[in-house]
């Protein structure tokens, strides 16, 4: 039995544009700080309404810097 979906999709994968190249290509390793950032958006639900959270990573030290 399958389960239907519980959010819409707003991702349309099917377009012209370009595609930014894949510059890490899994390589989440880096040798000294700054060389290489990791970046995740989220929404957060608070009884005032959504929030966004964007949070950057430095994927030396593994601590979020922005």
């Amino acid at each position: 039995m399958l389960e239907h979906a519980k959010h819409k999709v707003t991702t349309d994968s099917n377009h012209k544009f370009n595609i930014a190249p894949n510059l890490l290509d899994r390589d989440f390793n880096a040798d000294g700080p700054k060389q290489k950032w990791a970046g995740d958006i989220s929404y957060v639900r608070t009884r005032e309404g959504w929030l966004h959270l964007a949070v950057i990573l430095d994927l030396h030290s593994r601590r979020v810097t922005g």
